[in-house]
């Protein structure tokens, strides 16, 4: 079999895997966002925390236990790192220092899961589990909790009322990922994944000499990583560590658990809205983007010209020969067009257009399918301002799911997309100006930046998209492990996870305190497939306006090269 049937193959397949669970997934995640009833687990857990789970919030206090929560995920976090020699479980490393502490848990609490150390050579067991898994969990949590009150926001009228943050976020823990992830870790163990909690073992080389390997739960926190679009690795290589991604049939496995609940939440939108349809249109919206991203990247890494690549059949440089340039390339684009980050290549080894396939992926917001929860409010966010585009070209007052699109609406749909832009192009165009004393810490061009000319661009402009926007994978020429990129990159994740919020709560606040207005013959059908193709051209222009300087001067200019 060619390398390129085993990818469309694999393309299918997963498709297929999708598509079955994809209907009752969405319905499950609506009925759980829905019930009234609390399971007795849960009121044990509103007990201990004091929380009210029938109390209606409006977005500004809804907001406020969203960022009080994550601010003191990142405290604990931060403490446990800094204390972590004197924990059990500790495997004999030190401390971690203040900076990458600060980075790592900004990073964890922000669903970003970038790392600027060697998992297997810095964190013991306990900061991995008790620290990191945790924050895999409640950060994807938290995530879908925001979606879901936006969604509330478009489906309630005449109440400012979204829901209860605390009752969202325990229901998406106990009702949904925890559950998902036991399953989804037998799995994995089953496909030859590690879950243990053994030593450091030294093992000898064929080659002479000896490394050093530990073990790990490696099989759950993967499984998490994946399933909450979080990122990161328990090993340095990541999901190309044999630990954590064995075989073929674990790498589809883990691709299809990072897609599954964005795709699924399109489902859990239509229902909730009381519009199945509207639901579809932005399931096509995003499935076109991914469909064609996937493609594009296949083709570039399969027939990049040159006799080397040529002679190996493709761009193999950072792949893994146990899955190939299918899916490798395949798991390169579902990584970046949602939050997740994890890898089972080397990124920086993809061809010119390839790596910058994968920095348009994560700069279009990440909304194809997009993170869990994150995914769908982007999107969200963009159809109104879609529907306000139709609505300039037709001289009418822009409607979607009868609300009407209005000036505050638009100008909080605005901030949430230009936040994120200002944050990469901003942090990009310091840390490339930076010039400081040779021996600084502080000395990006000299300490960090490995690559030269374009690509040694796109090793820093690729970082900062990647902490903004909540992905955590990266180019591995830069060495961000310095008090500049640990600090700057640790902040660009936490105002590029929660100011979006912000916006995005106080939005749903202002749709669900209007009167819903009936359908006229003037009403834009955005359930139509006409509105989706609206829909992905409004996304790429948007980015493209934003965007093309940048890209003109890193991987575009690499590629034509």
């Amino acid at each position: 079999m060619s390398p390129v049937l085993a990818g469309v193959l694999q393309v299918l397949a997963l498709v297929a895997a999708l598509a079955l669970v994809y209907r009752p997934l969405g319905d499950y995640l609506a009925a759980v966002y829905s019930s009234t009833r609390h399971l007795r687990v849960e009121k044990w857990i509103y007990r201990s925390i004091g929380a009210n789970p029938s109390a209606e919030m409006r977005w500004p206090a809804y907001l406020r236990s969203v960022l009080a929560f994550s601010m003191a995920g990142v405290l604990f976090l931060y403490l446990l790192q800094r204390i972590q020699d004197v924990l059990p479980l500790s495997l004999g490393f030190t401390s971690i220092s203040p900076h990458q502490s600060f980075n790592t848990a900004a990073s964890f609490v922000a669903n970003t899961n970038w790392q600027s150390y060697s998992g297997e050579q810095s964190m013991g067991h306990l900061v991995q589990t008790g620290g990191l898994a945790v924050q895999n969990f409640v950060s994807a949590a938290v995530g879908m909790a925001v979606a879901i009150a936006l969604v509330r926001g478009f489906a309630r009228t005449r109440t400012g009322d979204l829901g209860n943050f605390w009752a969202d976020l325990v229901r998406g823990l106990i009702r949904v990922l925890i559950p998902m992830a036991i399953i989804g870790a037998i799995v994995l163990v089953a496909c030859g994944a590690i879950q243990n909690f053994s030593g450091i073992h030294e093992l000898g080389q064929f080659n002479g000499g000896s490394q050093h390997i530990n073990g790990g739960a490696v099989a759950s926190q993967e499984v998490i990583k994946e399933l909450g679009t979080n990122g990161g690795g328990y090993f340095n290589a990541n999901s190309a560590h044999p630990f954590e991604n064995p075989n073929g049939l674990s790498n589809l496995f883990e691709i299809f658990l990072i897609l599954v609940i964005p795709f699924s939440l399109t489902r859990t939108f239509g229902t909730m809205v009381g519009n199945a349809r509207q639901g579809y249109a932005i399931l096509g919206t995003m499935g076109l983007i991914w469909i064609g991203f996937v493609s594009l990247m296949m083709w570039t890494e399969f027939h990049h010209g040159g006799a080397a690549l040529q002679e190996a059949g493709g761009a193999m440089e950072g792949k893994e020969t146990r899955f190939g340039i299918g899916a490798s390339a395949l798991f390169s684009v579902s990584t970046t067009l949602t939050s997740t980050g994890a890898v089972n290549s080397f990124h920086s080894s993809n061809t010119g257009f390839g790596g910058g396939l994968d920095l348009l992926g994560m700069m279009l917001g990440e909304i194809a399918p997009g993170g869990v929860g994150s995914g769908l409010y982007g999107m969200l966010i963009m159809a109104v301002i879609a529907v306000f585009i139709a609505g300039l070209m037709v001289g009418r007052t822009p409607e979607y799911l009868g609300k009407k699109i209005g000036t505050r609406e638009i100008k909080l749909a605005a901030c949430y997309i230009l936040i994120t832009p200002a944050l990469v192009l901003g942090f990009t165009a310091l840390s490339m100006g930076l010039s400081t004393p040779p021996d600084s810490m502080l000395n990006v061009a000299e300490n960090s930046v490995h690559g030269s000319g374009a690509h040694g661009f796109s090793e820093v402009l690729y970082a900062f998209t990647s902490g903004a926007n909540n992905n955590g994978s990266a180019f591995g020429g830069l060495n961000a492990n310095t008090q500049w990129y640990n600090t700057t990159i640790g902040l660009a994740m936490l105002l590029g996870r929660f100011l979006p919020m912000v916006f995005v709560l106080a939005l749903a606040g202002s749709l669900a305190e209007q009167q819903g207005v009936p359908k006229t013959a003037g009403t834009l059908r955005t359930e139509k497939p006409l509105f989706a193709g609206l829909l992905v051209g409004a996304i790429l222009i948007i980015t493209g306006l934003t965007y093309f300087p940048a890209l003109a001067l890193g991987p575009m200019a690499e590629g034509l090269a």
